[in-house]
C-alpha cells in the first residue's frame, strides 16, 4: 500500500501529495489520528484528505485509514505479512492483493533494464550457439524453475529444470562455456543453489540469479535480476516473491523471444495448431 502511494504523488494534486507524504512518513500516527489534525499537519482542508484518500481507490478515510493499520503491521507469521488473525475475507482478499500490487509497483519502478538486457543477451547468445539453458530453483523457487523451463521451451530453446540438490550439482558438472544458468531463489541463501551456482560458474557457464540484493547467491552471479520486497522468507509464505519471480520470468521470456525475431513466429504459430486437436471444441 505504501508503495503504491509513493508510486502515485506524481500524478496527484500539489494539496493531496501533501496528505501523501504525511502517510509515508509516518503511516502508524495518520492511520491513528482524526481528520482534523490530519488536515492541520498536512496544512490542507479536511476535504482534501478524504479526496485524498478516495483518489487511492478507498471509501474514504476510515476505509483508508482501515487498510493502512493492516499494510504496516507484523501480520501473520507463516502466514502473510500484511493479515491479521482476525481478518474478515473482505480485508484478506484486499490486503493480499493490495500487497502484491504494491510489490509488482515497487519492482517496476525500482528494475533495472540494463540487467535484463544483458541477462536476454546471454540466453540468445545460448540458444544461437545450441547450447544448453539450465533453471534451478529449490521447494517453492523450484515450481518457478519448472514455470519458467516451460516458457522457454516454447521458444525453441534447450532448456531443463532441476529442483533437486544432487541432480543440480550433476548437471552442473556437465556444463561449460557458452552454457548459461538461471537460479531463482528467495533467500540468496539456499546451499544447494550457492554449490551447483559455483560448480556452473567454474566450468565456465554463465550464471543469472533471480534473488535478494545483498544475497551470498546474487554476489557469485555473472548476472543479477534483483527481486527484492518486504515479505521476510524466513517468517511468511512466499506469496508475493513467488509471483514476483514469475512476473520476472514473463519480462526475460518476452525480451528473449523479441531478441530471435521473426524465425519464431511461425513455430508458435504451428504450435498452437498442433494444440487445438487436444481441446473440446
Amino acid at each position: 500500500m505504501l508503495e503504491r502511494i509513493k508510486a502515485s504523488l506524481p500524478s496527484l494534486a500539489p494539496a493531496e501529495q501533501r496528505v501523501g507524504r504525511l502517510v509515508l512518513n509516518d503511516p502508524r500516527a495518520f492511520a491513528s489520528l482524526p481528520v482534523t489534525e490530519l488536515a492541520e499537519r498536512a496544512h490542507v482542508s479536511k476535504p482534501t484528505v478524504v479526496r485524498f484518500c478516495r483518489s487511492m481507490g478507498y471509501d474514504g478515510l476510515s476505509d483508508f485509514k482501515l487498510k493502512l493499520a493492516g499494510s504496516v503491521s507484523e501480520g501473520v507469521p507463516f502466514i502473510h505479512r500484511s493479515v491479521d488473525a482476525d481478518d474478515k475475507t473482505a480485508d484478506v482478499l484486499v490486503k493480499v492483493i493490495d500487497n502484491t500490487v504494491a510489490a509488482f509497483l515497487k519492482y517496476r519502478n525500482d528494475a533495472s533494464a540494463g540487467a535484463i538486457e544483458r541477462a536476454a543477451e546471454a540466453l540468445a547468445a545460448t540458444h544461437r550457439s545450441g547450447r544448453r539453458i539450465e533453471f534451478y530453483g529449490v521447494g517453492n523457487s523450484g515450481i518457478v524453475a519448472q514455470d519458467a523451463q516451460h516458457k522457454f521451451f516454447r521458444l525453441g530453446l534447450n532448456t531443463i529444470a532441476y529442483s533437486d540438490g544432487h541432480m543440480q550439482v550433476m548437471s552442473a558438472t556437465l556444463l561449460g562455456p557458452g552454457d548459461c544458468v538461471v537460479v531463482i531463489s528467495n533467500s540468496g541463501r539456499t546451499r544447494d543453489l550457492m554449490d551447483a551456482s559455483e560448480i556452473a560458474r567454474r566450468n565456465g557457464a554463465t550464471i543469472i540469479v533471480i534473488t535478494a540484493t545483498g544475497s551470498p547467491l546474487a554476489a557469485g552471479a555473472h548476472i543479477h535480476l534483483a527481486a527484492d520486497h518486504p515479505e521476510g522468507y524466513d517468517r511468511y509464505s512466499p506469496m508475493v516473491s513467488r509471483l514476483l519471480h514469475l512476473v520476472i520470468v514473463d519480462v526475460l521470456a518476452t525480451v528473449v523471444a523479441l531478441r530471435i525475431g521473426g524465425e519464431l513466429q511461425p513455430l508458435l504459430r504451428e504450435m498452437k495448431n498442433n494444440l487445438r486437436s487436444k481441446r473440446y471444441a
